[in-house]
């Protein structure tokens, strides 16, 4: 059954790119009303649905808009709900994002916990994918084949100091928790005058990024994950995902995954005929992969694992 929470909550928190001071209550949702973004702030205090057609901006962050109605990184919170399998709820701003807190997903997780969860007389739906589907951008890609559950193989490379890294996720609210929820976002420093000159991470600081520079990771508590990086990525691709309005089942394959490549891969196949079937949540009608070799649910990968065409990245 559909779920949403039983009772309003809200904390306070920085704006990754705003750097304001932003105010964010959960507020319950009706039943099919879905994800709904209100910002009390701004005349009528309109709301804004979180559907792919409003995705205005992908560029460092996920952001929902309708003329000046816009809100700003929101895939962390995302994540917490599409894992937490919350289906219908208003999420109120009074600025132009959420807060980012530590810059990853469990604060939303807890915050989410403290409301508590309840299901709603409504059932829910799952998108099923039918059959295997791949959207490249040069060496970047998203593959998606079907299976019985939700999972992705995550690979990124990236140079400065954050090199190459591969995990694998197998989908539970208990594995979201302990292996994605607490990987935060991060950058290399000598990107951050350029992120500041795009009117960008104005409220990024070590208290809510990893920051790589020339001698390693700045913050002094260190990596949470020695994986961290790729955990994040997996984290931010499970809230883009959930724009998609309904949990989808699927194995996953992401090669150098980011925002812009998440938006242009659901985009591309949500416009492609019955790839995407709507289902009941206790429907299972395509098996998993059977040239995926399974491995326990977060497992580092090594890049000679050959669990898929993506591990020779």
């Amino acid at each position: 059954m559909q779920k949403t929470i039983k009772q309003s909550i809200s904390a306070r928190g920085l704006g990754l790119h705003s750097g304001r001071d932003i105010q964010a209550t959960l507020k319950p949702g009706l039943p099919g009303s879905g994800i709904r973004f209100q910002r009390v702030d701004l005349p009528g205090a309109p709301v804004l649905p979180a559907v792919p057609d409003n995705v205005t901006s992908s560029t460092l962050a996920t952001t929902l808009g309708r003329g000046e109605n816009r809100v700003s990184t929101v895939e962390h919170l995302m994540a917490a709900l599409s894992t937490l399998a919350v289906d219908n709820i208003l999420v109120e701003t009074d600025g132009p994002e959420v807060p980012v807190f530590d810059g990853s997903a469990a604060p939303w997780v807890q915050l989410l916990k403290e409301a508590g969860l309840r299901e709603l007389n409504v059932p829910r739906k799952v998108l099923r994918v039918t059959r295997p589907f791949k959207y490249g951008l040069g060496d970047k890609s998203i593959e998606v084949w079907p299976a019985s559950r939700f999972s992705v193989e995550a690979h990124i490379d990236f140079e400065g100091g954050i090199g190459r890294h591969c995990f694998y996720y197998v989908d539970s609210a208990q594995a979201f928790i302990d292996e994605i929820s607490r990987a935060r976002t991060f950058c290399r420093l000598k990107d951050v005058e350029m992120m500041r000159q795009l009117g960008l991470a104005l409220g990024g600081s070590l208290d809510n990024a990893v920051v790589v520079g020339d001698d390693g990771i700045l913050n002094p508590g260190g990596l949470r994950y020695s994986d961290e990086f790729v955990r994040h990525k997996i984290l931010d691709f499970i809230g883009d995902l959930a724009m998609a309005g309904a949990p989808v089942s699927g194995q996953f394959v992401l090669r150098k995954p980011g925002h812009d490549l998440n938006r242009r891969f659901l985009t591309a196949a949500l416009a492609q005929p019955g790839l995407m079937e709507a289902a009941g949540a206790g429907e299972h009608k395509h098996p998993a992969r059977k040239d995926a070799r399974r491995l326990p649910p977060g497992r580092p990968l090594s890049p000679d694992d050959g669990l898929s065409p993506a591990a020779g990245l």
